[in-house]
């Protein structure tokens, strides 16, 4: 129409300025509505985790704000899979193959509950920090479980117990069994004619009220575990099991295999 001369060139620019400003106004409407639209979404917060949550922080009606200081609604935590923090001494370390344990590290693990029974379900070594705590002397490890019937509670303490190999010809004797002096640790045994003879062995670790005998035992050896006092090399010896042992006669049992 313009270049027929049907309109004038002010009409025509009067006219295409008002469908601009239309346009400018359907675009700042439509983001208005994306907005809105983004503030009604932050009204449902969903979890980023399954698992169980504290006390409310807010009650309903309260206005929450994005500050640090009011934006915590709760505490969600996490119940399976759940991790379990636990170090092992550096003393404990020097025992296992390459003194030290990893990610990739073979090993069983286990948690002792606090009433002293065992989670049926084994753990994964999933974190193993590559450095020991200088001041502690410890490298810190972490377990993952599988926690399905949600017995295990975050910030409860258990007794982790580790198994990373097997060692052969090692032995179990009661604490009670082995007698240490200034040069040695002895195990008096009972020979083939009923006599008591004195044994020096290389002693491990402590498991319960048992001591693991690294070497110095041989299995079947009848090991004495009581009235030590009165046992010296050679005397004889009458034999009874450990829990109905007469209080007068040293008795012996069997050192059993581990």
């Amino acid at each position: 129409l313009v270049a027929d001369r049907a309109v004038s060139r002010k009409e025509y620019e009067d006219a295409t300025s008002t469908r601009q400003l239309a346009e400018a106004a359907i675009q700042q409407g439509n983001a208005s509505v994306r907005q809105a639209e983004l503030n009604l979404s932050y009204t449902n917060v969903t979890a980023p985790v399954a698992g169980i949550s504290g006390r409310a922080e807010h009650s309903i009606g309260t206005l929450i704000t994005t500050d640090a200081a009011s934006s915590l609604l709760t505490t969600i935590n996490q119940l399976t899979p759940i991790w379990v923090r636990f170090s092992l001494a550096e003393t404990d370390l020097a025992k296992l193959p390459g003194g030290r344990l990893s990610r990739a590290t073979p090993v069983d693990v286990q948690l002792v509950l606090p009433d002293g029974s065992t989670y049926p379900t084994k753990g994964r070594l999933n974190f193993a920090a590559t450095a020991l705590d200088a001041r502690l002397g410890t490298q810190q490890l972490r377990a993952e479980f599988d926690n399905p019937r949600e017995q295990l509670l975050p910030g409860q303490f258990v007794t982790v117990r580790i198994t990373a190999g097997e060692r052969d010809n090692v032995f179990l004797v009661p604490q009670a069994a082995v007698v240490q002096t200034e040069k040695a640790y002895l195990v008096f045994v009972v020979d083939t004619e009923g006599k008591a003879q004195a044994r020096t062995v290389k002693t491990g670790d402590w498991i319960g009220s048992d001591w693991v005998i690294m070497s110095g035992l041989n299995t079947g050896d009848r090991v004495i575990v009581d009235n030590l006092l009165k046992v010296r090399p050679g005397v004889l010896v009458t034999e009874a099991p450990a829990a109905s042992a007469a209080p007068a006669q040293p008795s012996a049992s069997a050192a059993p295999p581990k």
